[in-house]
């Protein structure tokens, strides 16, 4: 009898699958925080299924950013704060990792408070203990958890995104009406739409997710010795190349799917009953008890929870690495902590200021909005810079990003341009 033939191999098995997700996947995920969960819910409640397009039209063009993030900290070795230090103006640079310090540091501080709040709904208790308990434990896992555990961690909290699909199958959902809104678009020229519209692209492109990936693919680079920046081993740019794609393109497609299965509950059930104004996930939550039954309230509760544990770590970390590398600190999860100290101590204060927020007057609501705002005027300088990057051999080497990506990503700049001018007009005009 001859040799059994082997089966052909025609992917990647699950341990491998699992291996190559990694930074994509959990910045995708990471996008569906508290705070994009409550802007997710407003536009399911007060548009049903009328704005569910925007998943669709979103996904490519946060595909293909979060890729050049992405292509930027694998090919230089370096973040987009340490790429745009070596290249561009110090201003220019200072503004913008100031900018990002201010709008993370809210963020985190609506979505400890969110977090808090989903549990005084569920076991009752003390709102800001609550905080402060979420608050520690966010940076002890941080400082103190060795780099490949915490990716661990982190990737085991995406599973929290599944509480969405959950839900989803607790209430009655229109299918049909779905299928209209999602692939037909519908457009109004009231100034609440267009205000929802600029929330929802201002929530699924946030600059503190460039920052993220791009430095944790410099991370995964040190941490793995046979990996080395794609302009010295341009060798490896294929393989590289690749695996980043796969990881982008799957993590997104997530984060727009769970924004979707948010959007389509809130529409079947909120303003199905004429529930139209929503504010913060706590009052989603509550909202959804008498229509949807108290389980489905219990697991998008516990949803908002479980979304905040994976998302404050990046909004806390893409502020560390942005401040450190402009300030040419020693930065990285994988070093201890008395190697990294400012960077470490980034880390501290942003999350320690965003949870005595909660402490003050401060309205969450109106504190998401201003972060909505600096996230919009934050996010078209540093789009544009990155998309000037990928085009330069002195800081791409020999893998600069083709020419359709780099169109694509443009759009992507002239559409958050356009959105940070609607805000800035609301604001003021």
């Amino acid at each position: 009898m001859g040799a059994k033939k082997a089966n052909p191999v025609v992917g990647p098995s699950k341990p491998r699958l699992l291996g190559l997700l990694g930074p994509g996947l959990i910045t995708g995920a990471s996008d569906d925080d508290p705070s994009g969960i409550a802007t997710y819910s407003q536009a399911g409640a007060q548009f049903g299924f009328g704005l569910t397009w925007t998943m669709l039209f979103s996904y490519p063009l946060m595909s293909v950013v979060q890729e050049i993030s992405a292509r930027i900290g694998r090919t230089t070795g370096r973040g987009i704060a340490g790429n745009m230090r070596l290249y561009y103006p110090n201003w220019l640079l200072q503004s913008v990792v100031v900018l990002l310090l201010m709008a993370n540091t809210i963020n985190i501080g609506a979505d400890l408070g969110a977090m808090a709040d989903a549990l005084k709904l569920i076991v009752g208790g003390p709102h800001l203990l609550y905080v402060v308990l979420f608050g520690a434990v966010s940076v002890v896992l941080q400082i103190f958890l060795k780099y490949s555990r915490y990716v661990s961690v982190l990737k085991w909290l995406t599973l929290s995104l599944f509480a969405y699909f959950g839900t989803v199958l607790f209430v009655h959902v229109p299918w049909s009406e779905v299928a209209r809104g999602l692939f037909i678009p519908s457009f109004s020229l009231d100034a609440q739409f267009w205000t929802a519209v600029v929330a929802i692209f201002g929530t699924t492109i946030s600059p503190y997710l460039f920052f993220w990936q791009a430095s944790q693919e410099v991370e995964d680079e040190k941490a793995k010795p046979e990996r080395e920046p794609l302009k010295k081993a341009p060798e490896q740019a294929e393989d590289a190349i690749h695996r980043i794609r796969l990881d982008t393109y799957i993590g997104m497609a997530f984060s727009n799917i769970v924004a979707l299965a948010i959007m389509i509950t809130a529409g079947a059930t909120l303003h199905a009953k004429g529930i139209t104004d929503i504010e913060s996930t706590s009052q989603a939550a509550e909202a959804l008890r008498p229509v949807a039954g108290s389980l489905a309230f219990v697991i998008f509760a516990l949803g908002v929870i479980g979304t905040g544990l994976l998302a404050i770590p990046v909004l806390a970390g893409s502020a560390g690495y942005a401040l450190g590398e402009a300030r040419k600190w020693p930065v990285g999860l994988e070093r201890k902590p008395l190697a990294a100290k400012a960077f470490y101590a980034t880390i501290v204060l942003a999350t320690l200021i965003g949870a005595c927020l909660n402490f003050t007057p401060i309205s969450p609501i109106k504190a998401l909005y201003w972060s909505a705002v600096v996230n919009g005027m934050v996010a078209v300088p540093v789009m544009a810079v990155m998309m000037l990057m990928t085009a330069r051999g002195d800081v791409m080497g020999t893998s600069t990003v083709p020419l359709v990506m780099r169109l694509i990503g443009w759009l992507a700049t002239s559409i958050m341009a356009a959105a940070a001018a609607v805000m800035i007009f609301q604001l003021f005009g």
